[in-house]
């Protein structure tokens, strides 16, 4: 499938390892040539790249070893050969590469310019027996979005387990009625009973204190995004963890997906037993990263490219649920002193907005640095890619294409900046 030309410009920096300034010289353009050319087609004061700059950006590919960009069903369907998707692991660079790619050509569908109909007819079963809101209507709303329809089930007491079914019992059944599967379990490795048991494709919504791999694809994908408008790469960045990285699963998830770059650093801070487990801390250092156990969150932020801010997950801890943790608390004054000015400010949501409470202030809403709403928006396109890919039919989207016809709001929420489309 041909891309879009947004779609091949992202593609091409990211595989040639340049920023925004450096590729815009590459190519003998300014930057806000490029940067039109990079937002949504629809949108005030895009434009359309001409076809001797697509001819130089494949000419630079070739020189570089790297072929065109394209979406061609893959050699190995699936995440590294399997429909199912239950850990990050299951990624290497190149499938980690070809995946954003396929994230990229979801944006216009996930951002309602367009339309598809490639899953027409598909049924997806949603899974949650623990609470969620973004996870499961995210989910929800990607299938939707290709044209699928959803069931959901939510809750423990609501499905047929609170009788005593199986995993597998459940599992076997549900995959005679869906096409996909989607599941959020309280239980580390629960997923994986669900996907032994099916051959319908599984995909793992969150396991316990286990992984979060659809979290950690669209956290990769924002930062890729954020870093790309900031003039900044993944590779040599300054990452830092905060909160609570024993129980907070999409930590986990990232700190494997980011050791696939090269040359990070990592600047950990946690509360008192809350720490990051220590075989997740060695296999980030095996890879070649540093790795920094901080006292304060101002010192794991100091000179931070990107801040990954976490909730203390109470529900996980049994009885220690009941701790003061005071000294956890990332406000407007501590990012002010701490955080550069092109840094980027993240959290996977919810964030507690209880006065006083050990997070992410609510406060913080309108700082420049600030990219919580939007990396949950990029939530969207990301599983919209995770279902293509399962499903095989990321080449066959653009197909079945066609414009929005209903109004669609230039920002989703009320207090939203105005920001560049391609953030």
């Amino acid at each position: 499938m041909s891309l879009n030309q947004q779609s091949i410009l992202r593609d091409a920096m990211r595989r040639l390892n340049l920023t925004r300034d450096e590729f815009s010289a590459r190519i003998e353009v300014k930057r806000r040539t490029l940067d039109s050319w990079l937002v949504p087609s629809a949108s005030a004061g895009a434009r359309t790249m001409p076809a001797a700059t697509r001819l130089l950006v494949e000419h630079l590919l070739k020189e570089a070893g790297l072929a065109a960009a394209s979406i061609e069903p893959a050699e190995h369907p699936g995440f590294g050969g399997s429909r199912h998707l239950l850990s990050v692991e299951q990624f290497d660079r190149a499938g980690l590469e070809r995946f954003i790619r396929v994230a990229d050509v979801m944006q216009p569908f996930a951002s309602r310019q367009e339309t598809t109909r490639v899953l027409e007819g598909a049924v997806l079963s949603n899974l949650f027996f623990e609470a969620s809101t973004r996870t499961r209507l995210s989910f929800g709303a990607a299938f939707a979005r290709l044209g699928g329809t959803v069931l959901d089930t939510t809750g423990m007491t609501f499905s047929s387990m609170a009788k005593g079914e199986s995993i597998y019992d459940t599992s076997r059944v549900i995959a005679g009625y869906a096409d996909a599967i989607v599941v959020r379990h309280p239980d580390e490795g629960s997923v994986a009973q669900f996907a032994a048991a099916s051959n319908v494709p599984v995909l793992n919504a969150g396991d316990g204190a286990g992984e979060h791999p659809s979290q950690a694809l669209l956290d990769i994908y924002t930062i890729q995004r954020e870093f790309s408008f900031l003039g900044k790469r993944i590779d040599g960045s300054h990452i830092a963890m905060l909160g609570d990285l024993r129980y907070g699963r999409t930590v986990h998830s990232l700190a494997r997906l980011l050791s696939l770059y090269s040359e990070l650093t990592f600047t950990l801070y946690a509360p008192t037993q809350l720490e990051m487990p220590e075989h997740l801390v060695e296999l980030v250092r095996s890879k070649g990263h540093s790795v920094e156990i901080c006292e304060t969150p101002a010192h794991a932020m100091a000179g931070a490219d990107a801040v990954y801010a976490t909730r203390i997950q109470r529900e996980r801890m049994g009885e220690a649920a009941g701790a003061a943790f005071n000294e956890y608390r990332i406000d407007q004054a501590m990012i002010d002193a701490h955080l550069p000015s092109d840094a980027l400010l993240m959290h996977p949501l919810p964030r507690d907005s209880r006065e006083g409470a050990a997070d992410l202030s609510s406060e913080i809403v309108s700082d420049p640095r600030l990219a919580i709403f939007r990396q949950a928006d990029n939530g969207v396109a990301v599983r919209m890619a995770i279902f293509t890919e399962a499903l095989s039919v990321s080449h066959l989207v653009a197909r079945s294409s066609s414009p929005v016809p209903w109004f669609v709001p230039a920002t989703y929420g009320a207090d939203d900046a105005t920001l560049l489309p391609d953030h």
